[in-house]
């Protein structure tokens, strides 16, 4: 998971373009691939709008770009602490802090 840090008037298409993304920041909050079925298990209908890299919406693809705009995030915090998957307090800490940035990015691998 990483912060979105262009500019909130970025063109959406900008957004989620692979050449916008600069990986592996040392604020992003990582999901080791052993644990990876269990984010998706936990978090897949929590996070089920996101936009892709091809500008649909849909459930989190953990094999592309997934891109959360900043109005989303109050609604994600809710969905999550009403059902407490695990890591949820680390979540939810790390989601605070996407609402100083435009949004945030869930990456594949």
């Amino acid at each position: 998971m990483q912060f979105c840090r262009l500019p909130k008037t970025t063109d959406i298409s900008d957004i989620v373009s692979v050449n916008s993304i600069k990986n592996r920041q040392n604020d992003s909050l990582y999901i080791y691939i052993d644990d990876e079925n269990v984010f998706y298990e936990n978090y897949s209908h929590i996070f089920n709008c996101g936009v892709y890299n091809n500008l649909k919406k849909g459930i989190v693809d953990l094999w592309g770009i997934n891109y959360y705009e900043p109005s989303l995030i109050d609604e994600l915090i809710q969905k999550i602490q009403m059902e407490k998957p695990q890591e949820f307090k680390t979540i939810i800490e790390w989601l605070n802090k996407a609402k100083d940035y435009n949004g945030f990015y869930i990456l594949g691998v």
